[in-house]
């Protein structure tokens, strides 16, 4: 008798153990980040921000999801989330949103922000929202071989980008990452804003995500809304400074 009520005590003791330990991280100032990029793109997009936050001496990790599929891409954002040594604020770019609307239920992750993101309810997929609130570009994103998504090359700089200078656009184009159809379709089956402080960023030209939808997402999830005047859907390319100013307010809340 006295072994099993030993071996309870153990146990129930490991378990307030843990849960007082994810109480400490999620009180405490955030100073890892980890940015999750879109689809049809890379990590490499998010140097400006990433030069931004590491001169404020914060540690940042770029997550190179492999857009195979949503479960793999969100267990590439759980591996870096499992790597950070503390509190983390994660911030996703357009599909990146459902990313870290999954992954965001951590409890090392104190925030959430989104870059021009999808914010997917329990249940949604970006291809239901998409419905929902059609894309401004229109057909721009057009299907490719082996059931990937692409957006079309002759379209990039107008539909994804139309801030950035026609030369770096053509490039972007030419080395854009193809994504799974199945990862725009797949249901979200978890919603860590519902938990989690989250901060909203858009750019008024965006043609990608209507900025109707955007704030839609944005007020559904409560977030704290910023809008950058004159941006395109690549907002943390085009505008570094204030991307990387509403990540610094997420971190200190």
């Amino acid at each position: 008798m006295f072994s099993r009520l030993g071996k309870s005590l153990i146990i129930g003791t490991a378990f307030l153990s843990a849960a007082l330990t994810a109480s400490a991280v999620y009180s405490q100032p955030a100073r890892n980040v980890i940015l999750v990029h879109g689809a049809q793109a890379d990590g490499s997009g998010w140097r400006s921000v990433y030069d931004r936050l590491r001169a404020k001496g914060f540690k940042v990790q770029v997550v190179q999801e492999p857009q195979t599929s949503e479960e793999a891409d969100v267990q590439a954002v759980k591996r870096a989330v499992a790597l950070a040594d503390g509190p983390v604020v994660l911030v996703g770019h357009s599909y990146g949103g459902q990313l870290i609307t999954e992954a965001g239920e951590d409890p090392k992750v104190t925030a959430l922000v989104y870059v021009s993101a999808a914010i997917p309810e329990v249940g949604e997929s970006l291809a239901d929202l998409f419905k929902a609130v059609p894309s401004p570009s229109g057909d721009a994103i057009r299907p490719a071989p082996g059931g990937f998504l692409m957006i079309d090359p002759a379209r990039f700089h107008d539909a994804f980008a139309a801030d950035l200078p026609k030369a770096q656009t053509d490039f972007m184009a030419d080395s854009q990452v193809m994504i799974s159809k199945e990862a725009f379709g797949t249901k979200t089956k978890v919603a860590a804003w519902k938990d989690k402080p989250s901060y909203g960023i858009l750019g008024t030209r965006d043609h990608t995500i209507s900025p109707t939808l955007l704030h839609f997402m944005y007020k559904r999830a409560n977030a704290k809304v910023t809008e950058v005047t004159g941006a395109s859907h690549v907002v943390f390319i085009s505008h570094p400074a204030e991307v990387a100013a509403v990540i610094e307010k997420a971190a200190a809340n």
